[in-house]
């Protein structure tokens, strides 16, 4: 009696022409629509009366106020939903003979993606803060407001929830996936990166041009990483804890330290 193995022995690629095709299908249900939307919210930002600098861009947002366990409902439901690329991207990894293990999503390596993650993060949470702060000030961006829930029980969770949702979501497809998609696509290296970190700045360009530029230079390191490491294990980590720490950071110090815009 014969056990199936984790994964198929052999791996086809698709055809150039539906390896384009899928491409624009997953980017078009998730971080390239994400992109467009960013674009709009940035053009009606500059066409509103007064300076970025006196504009708020609200993360998590409630979405029933005055009603908290609606608001829970949807908030979970959004988080959910948001996830479906993942899935969808992982599919279809299975499809061609490979899976999500392949592009290192997995916990084959948890401890040392965890250790390596979190340095990343204190590297670059640190630097980002500092540059958002700047850009802030200098009316380049609109003030980001981490969170916009009610103070409930389940603000914090929700917090964790959507922070470790966006890691996933944004390392999975716009590292893990695309990388691999436009290599077989025949993309140099430096085309890959500069493509992976222009998409990633893209649907950050909401929060004004310091989103947009320091998402970029953050895209363009995560994807030298994934190049040595193989891994998007560790860019999850990084993003999830930078995420964590600053929407739970900014629910319980927004309008207490004097440096942090509210």
């Amino acid at each position: 009696m014969t056990t199936a193995s984790a994964e198929p022995a052999t791996t086809t690629t698709p055809s150039r022409r539906l390896l384009v095709v899928e491409l624009l299908i997953v980017l078009g249900l998730s971080l390239g629509a994400s992109g467009v939307s960013a674009l709009i919210s940035f053009i009606g930002s500059l066409t509103e009366p007064g300076g970025l600098g006196q504009q708020v861009a609200t993360l998590n947002a409630s979405r029933a106020p005055g009603r908290p366990w609606l608001d829970l409902a949807w908030q979970l439901f959004y988080i959910a939903r948001a996830l479906m690329p993942v899935a969808l991207v992982g599919y279809l990894l299975v499809r061609e003979g490979a899976s999500l293990r392949t592009i290192g999503f997995d916990l084959r390596h948890k401890l040392s993606d965890l250790g390596r993650g979190t340095l990343l993060a204190a590297a670059i949470g640190g630097s980002g803060l500092a540059f958002y702060v700047a850009m802030q000030a200098a009316g380049f961006n609109l003030t980001v407001a981490g969170s916009g829930l009610p103070d409930v029980w389940w603000r914090i969770p929700v917090l964790i929830a959507s922070a470790w949702q966006n890691a996933v979501l944004e390392e999975v497809v716009v590292v893990g996936y695309l990388v691999r998609r436009l290599h077989q696509l025949g993309w140099t290296w430096p085309a890959i990166i500069a493509a992976s970190a222009l998409l990633r700045g893209s649907y950050h360009l909401y929060q004004g041009i310091g989103g947009l530029t320091g998402n970029i230079v953050m895209g363009v390191v995560f994807c030298l990483l994934y190049r040595r490491w193989r891994r998007v294990g560790p860019l999850v980590a990084a993003h999830g804890l930078i995420d964590m720490v600053g929407f739970i950071g900014y629910a319980l110090l927004a309008g207490h330290l004097s440096w942090l815009p509210s």
